[in-house]
């Protein structure tokens, strides 16, 4: 696995965002330009050694989409010690598969804004500052 901040690391990353799968753009046209809630969110945004879907730096939220490779024992086990590493820095994560976004983008947004909702948002370096 490529270290963060590696050249090859940051361009596969870059990579992933030219070739998003049909879920990752269909959620990604709700979630740009501030769209829900105001929220800004980065897509596939390096934390770590892993590259997340998306991610709301105010609420130190993750969005995962699944695709079929993520329910083999061997991508749930890398799932499990993905979200723990990110549990460890406080982030919260939530993940839904392909076709929950395809299929019922409602529920899906709906599940966003309630965990949203739920979380106390990161206060800035300025915010901290005052």
């Amino acid at each position: 696995m490529k270290t963060p901040l590696d050249p090859e690391f940051l361009d596969f990353a870059r990579q992933l965002r030219k070739n998003q799968t049909d879920a990752e753009k269909l959620l990604w046209s709700i979630f740009r330009s501030r769209q829900l809630l105001g929220l800004k969110f980065r897509r596939q945004h390096s934390i770590g050694p892993y590259i997340l879907d998306f991610y709301c730096h105010a609420y130190r939220l993750c969005i995962e989409l699944d695709g079929g490779q993520h329910y083999t024992k061997a991508g749930q086990q890398g799932d499990e010690a993905r979200a723990a590493l990110l549990h460890t820095r406080g982030i919260h994560v939530l993940r839904f598969s392909n076709l929950d976004v395809l299929k019922n983008l409602e529920g899906v947004l709906l599940t966003v804004v309630e965990e949203v909702t739920s979380l106390t948002p990161t206060l800035s370096q300025r915010e901290r500052e005052k």
